[in-house]
Parts: structure tokens; sequence; C-alpha cells
């Protein structure tokens, strides 16, 4: 009789919040025999689903092969393997290599999704990314450092949009950040930094453009930080009027209400 295997789970941690996790993603925790979390991100407050037995490593330091090599030989022993990624892994995961990987090997896997950061910060600020009449759309991106990015989503056209964008892994490069936004959103614009969402030490901190690299310096906030931005940002902040949407207008009609 062959052994039986189990399919590699790829969970979305959540932000940092272990009760932001899925149910879905909980549940797969709290059934693995091995759990591989990313250390540099996830906290090992995570951990706190998995059971006694089962054993769990920080691939903090390991690299692609180690990390797979890990998952070849429990996979291979019939244990119960759940790769766990900070937010949601296909989000600035590097989950692709792995799953490519993996398939080399004819090892099957199942990603479970996860809350990241940009929507926990949001949450946190109590702001909605998309206001009737004033934007529509949201843009997750990073600015070009030591992973560079495709010409054509250069931050610099990007921010042409001036749409709600939340800026991811730039913290390091918010002089340059700055200098961006100011060209296209103005540099009396509303921003806001969301620090380590979702961890004990949360913090968001609303500023202007013009002042972003300095409320970065002098509130110390140079590590897992998001640079929130947009009239979005204007409104969660100033809690002023805005323009109601037609969903929950009395006067429009659609194929659940009537006109009143």
């Amino acid at each position: 009789m062959s052994m039986e295997t189990y399919p590699v789970i790829f969970a979305g941690a959540g932000p940092g919040d272990p009760d932001l996790i899925t149910v879905k993603g909980q549940k797969a925790l709290a059934t693995a025999d091995l759990i591989i979390y990313a250390g540099s991100l996830v906290p090992e407050a995570l951990l706190k689903w998995k059971r006694a037995e089962a054993e769990a490593f920080n691939s903090a330091s390991m690299d692609l092969e180690e990390i797979v090599d890990m998952i070849r030989k429990a996979h291979g022993q019939g244990k119960r393997v759940v790769r766990l990624h900070t937010g949601d892994p296909s989000l600035y995961g590097a989950i692709f290599e792995q799953m490519r990987e993996l398939e080399r090997f004819d090892i099957t896997y199942q990603v479970i999704p996860g809350v990241t950061a940009a929507f926990a910060a949001a949450a946190a600020m109590g702001m909605e990314y998309t206001l009737p009449e004033v934007t529509q759309t949201l843009i997750l991106t990073r600015i070009s450092g030591r992973t560079p990015v495709p010409e054509q989503e250069e931050l610099e056209r990007l921010a042409a949009h001036q749409s709600s964008m939340a800026i991811y892994l730039s913290i390091a490069h918010v002089k340059r950040v700055e200098e961006i936004l100011g060209v296209h959103y103005g540099k009396e614009s509303a921003c806001a930094v969301a620090y380590k969402v979702g961890h004990p030490e949360e913090r968001i901190v609303f500023t202007t453009v013009e002042k972003l690299s300095y409320t970065v310096e002098t509130e110390k906030l140079n590590r897992q930080a998001l640079i929130i931005v947009g009239k979005a940002v204007a409104a969660a902040r100033d809690k002023g009027d805005i323009i109601k949407s037609k969903l929950y207008d009395a006067g429009f009609a659609h194929g659940f209400r009537d006109k009143k």
C-alpha cells in the first residue's frame, strides 16, 4: 500500500495579528505536521494555532533550495506541510518560484489567501479606498530598489493617475517616494504611514506628502511600513462630507430594491 500524501499548503498569515488569519488558514496550521514560516515578517504569535507536536522552522535564513528540500522530505514522509507567508501570499510573497519547484517534483499544492497590510491598514484608519466620484482605483505597488520594477510600472507613471495608492517595500527610499508623490499628488496632499499593521506595535501616522520623509525619520517608522496616499486618506483623516454611493440611495432602484 502506498503512503498517503497531502498537498503542500501555502497560507497567508495576514498582517501580524494571529486572529486576522483566515479560518481556513487557522485550520491548516492546526492540522500541520511541519510549518515553515517567513520569520522575518510573520510573528511567532501565529504559531499559537499549531499542535504542540508539530515542528516549526523559521525560513528567514534559508534559501529557495533549502526550503524546497525541507518540503520535499516532509511531503515524502506523508506529513502535512504548511508554508506560512505574511499578508496574502500572492502579493510580494515569492511563492511562484516555490510552486514551480514543487511542480518539478510532482508535489501538489494549494494556496490559502490572507489579509494584506493595505486592507488591514484601511480598517485601522476607518478608510475606504474607493469613494464615489472621488476615486475608484487602488494601486498596490513598490518603488524600484534592489528589486527593479518594469519601466511601465515605475512609480512616476503610476502616480500620474492620482488614484488611491498603497506603496509596499519602499520605506527605505522614502525621500524618493516623497519627491515623486509631490509632483503628482501635490506637496500638501494627505498621506499616511502604516507601521507594523496588525502587530502590537501598530501605528498609523497621518502626514502630508512634503513631510513624509521627515515624519518617517522623526517617528522612527523605518521598517515594515506601508505608505498610503490619495484623496481617500484625506477623507479618513478629516472625517468630512463625501458623495454618497448609489447603492443605498433610496431614489436609486436596482435588482433587489425598488425606487422610493
